[in-house]
């Protein structure tokens, strides 16, 4: 792994001398003025079966500067790549006789789910199983094809890549509900932290990002684990009202953690100025959905005035990455002509700093549109 590190280190100051040189470049309006990140969200999950090594290795033939994973654990403490602790949406494991009884009823974040849960289950039953597109109209064709991998594999798939391309290539694990895990006597937090320490991206420098929609395991990371890895804090909404205002609506008005101990902040408060104040404290940048940077109306869905979060974002010195990016037209707001890059190019012309996006290449098309000085000039 030091040899993936140096060669990184390498590639990484490669790519930046090549932007310093290129003198025809306008500078993004991102923090540091370098070219905003594609996050593959999920690997290539508008392709193929979410968080599959086949996904993630799409997303990095693609382009994708970072792979996001959604991390859960199984019953004997093994991190593996699902969206959610529970199974059904994106296995076939209602399918498998064997596990018919399996079903169960547990409390996610203050709500009964009845489903399959991974923490039921040892990493051995989870390899029986297999992953399906959890979307109908996207590709079913894969379904049935592809295994579910521990948060190991993709790691060995990054160093194996990253010599392959030669090129950097970030991960972007999420710890998927930690107060469930911790509930379950689970140590989500532990296990993942062990892995970047085992892999050598347990530091500031390495291409990795931590995120969570709850607070308590981020401010730990920082300060009881005393890590100075790149950590996001994301914030979520249940939906947007007519006149665009975001709706704190539980389960998703609140990091779970804040619910937990009596804090009555909402993910709204959190992008105040005193909100951004706190985040700062911990984090290195905020995840917004969407309509916290680009509000629209719900009634027509017309899109209104840019929020000034980025700019009060970056005066803090964090990075802003929104999510999630869709090239399906019901994804789309009007105003963008059913076409995914000019949703890119809005977004990227706000200071964006990162998209998670399910479609990599139009993430990556879309920064072909960003003008040179050469062609400032002439308009």
């Amino acid at each position: 792994m030091r040899n993936i590190l140096l060669l990184s280190t390498a590639c990484l100051l490669a790519a930046t001398a090549c932007q310093d040189d290129d003198s025809n470049t306008v500078p993004y309006n991102t923090l540091d003025g370098r070219p905003p990140l594609v996050v593959a969200h999920r690997g290539a999950s508008g392709f193929l079966p979410e968080h599959t090594l086949e996904a993630y290795q799409l997303a990095i033939d693609q382009g994708a500067d970072f792979i996001e994973q959604d991390l859960v654990l199984t019953k004997d403490s093994v991190l593996v790549c699902r969206h959610e602790p529970f199974l059904s949406g994106t296995t076939n494991v209602a399918d498998l006789p064997q596990f018919t009884s399996r079903k169960t009823t547990k409390s996610l974040d203050g709500v009964p789910v009845n489903d399959w849960f991974a923490s039921d289950f040892t990493l051995a039953e989870i390899k029986t199983m297999r992953a399906k597109q959890p979307m109908a109209d996207r590709p079913q064709q894969y379904n049935g094809l592809y295994n579910i991998p521990t948060f190991q594999e993709v790691l060995n798939l990054v160093k194996a890549q990253t010599i392959a391309k030669r090129r950097i290539i970030g991960i972007y694990p999420e710890t998927k509900h930690p107060t469930f895990h911790q509930n379950l006597g689970l140590p989500l937090t532990d296990k993942l932290m062990q892995a970047l320490t085992a892999a050598g991206l347990n530091s500031r420098t390495a291409p990795v990002f931590v995120q969570s929609f709850e607070v308590g395991n981020l401010r730990a990371i920082r300060n009881q684990y005393r890590s100075t890895v790149k950590l996001v804090q994301l914030l979520d909404a249940a939906d947007v009202d007519a006149n665009g205002t975001l709706i704190m609506q539980a389960p998703n008005a609140q990091p779970y953690d804040f619910v937990v101990s009596g804090d009555s902040r909402t993910y709204l408060d959190l992008t105040t100025n005193a909100g951004l104040d706190f985040i700062k404290t911990y984090a290195d940048g905020i995840g917004p959905w969407k309509p916290y940077v680009q509000p629209y109306r719900s009634t027509d869905m017309s899109l209104l005035p840019a929020t000034n979060l980025i700019s009060r974002a970056h005066s803090r010195g964090l990075l802003v990455h929104a999510y999630t990016f869709r090239n399906e037209p019901r994804y789309l707001l009007p105003a963008y002509g059913n076409d995914p890059i000019n949703e890119y190019k809005n977004f990227y012309n706000l200071g964006l700093d990162g998209v998670f996006t399910d479609f990599t290449p139009a993430a990556l098309d879309a920064k072909n549109f960003i003008p040179t000085k050469a062609s400032a000039k002439s308009k």
